[in-house]
């Protein structure tokens, strides 16, 4: 990353909400392309600009036309891994995972405290210093027979290549990356939903689920294995 102003693209169907966030960013020192809708925001995605791409996008959930969970899932679709933020005023935690589902890297609720937005945001701008470093020569995760390429999103477990959700496979790459050790409920939930569900949720019970029938489908062994009472840990059996 440079010294260089970071771009914003921000899509919000509210005037007055989108209006006053863009100022307030531009007075933060972000560099803000701002739209009414989801139809908008991907067209000016796709237009060639001197400046390049944004190098982050703030979404409204509900839009007209194209709404923010849609434009999130059409950026991934194609490849697009730039980082993206949801703004919403829906509060069910169901919600929430929508959106990470479809892609998203964070989630804030309305109405929301400014300080608490730009934190974020910054807590973004980190993670594309260290996405920066790391993908510059990134080295493939091994576990047993499966292999994660990190950069370019694809699991294969031996000579058959997995197809996996943003969700699944963030679960998995965490799980790989801290192999042999053991992760509680609370710090899965924080890393990959970026919110603990409670000790009665089974959001990641479901996803442990779904990562097992991929990765064991054809008679492979259990890589990921449970640990009563505690969490999920990512290992070998002999």
């Amino acid at each position: 990353m440079t010294d260089e102003r970071l771009r914003v693209l921000l899509a919000e169907d509210d005037r007055a909400v989108r209006e006053s966030l863009a100022r307030a960013m531009t007075l933060e020192g972000y560099e803000v392309s701002a739209v009414n809708d989801g139809a908008a925001a991907l067209q000016h995605l796709r237009e060639d600009s001197v400046d390049g791409p944004p190098d982050i996008i703030i979404l409204d959930v509900s839009m007209p036309a194209v709404d923010g969970l849609t434009v999130c899932r059409v950026l991934r679709s194609e490849g697009v891994r730039i980082p993206i933020l949801m703004l919403t005023a829906r509060t069910e935690p169901s919600d929430r995972i929508a959106g990470l589902d479809a892609g998203a890297d964070d989630y804030v609720l309305k109405p929301f405290d400014l300080g608490e937005l730009f934190a974020r945001l910054r807590a973004l701008v980190r993670r594309l210093v260290v996405d920066a470093d790391e993908h510059s020569e990134v080295e493939p995760l091994v576990l047993d027979d499966l292999v994660m390429n990190p950069a370019g999103r694809r699991v294969r477990r031996g000579s058959r290549e997995l197809e996996l959700s943003k969700t699944e496979f963030d679960l998995l790459e965490l799980l790989i990356r801290n192999a042999g050790i053991v992760l509680d409920h609370s710090t899965i939930y924080e890393r990959i939903w970026k919110y603990d569900f409670g000790p009665d949720s089974k959001n990641l019970a479901v996803y442990i689920g779904y990562l097992r029938r991929k990765t064991e489908e054809g008679g492979g062994s259990r890589l990921i294995h449970t640990v009563r009472g505690v969490g999920y840990s990512a290992r070998v059996e002999r």
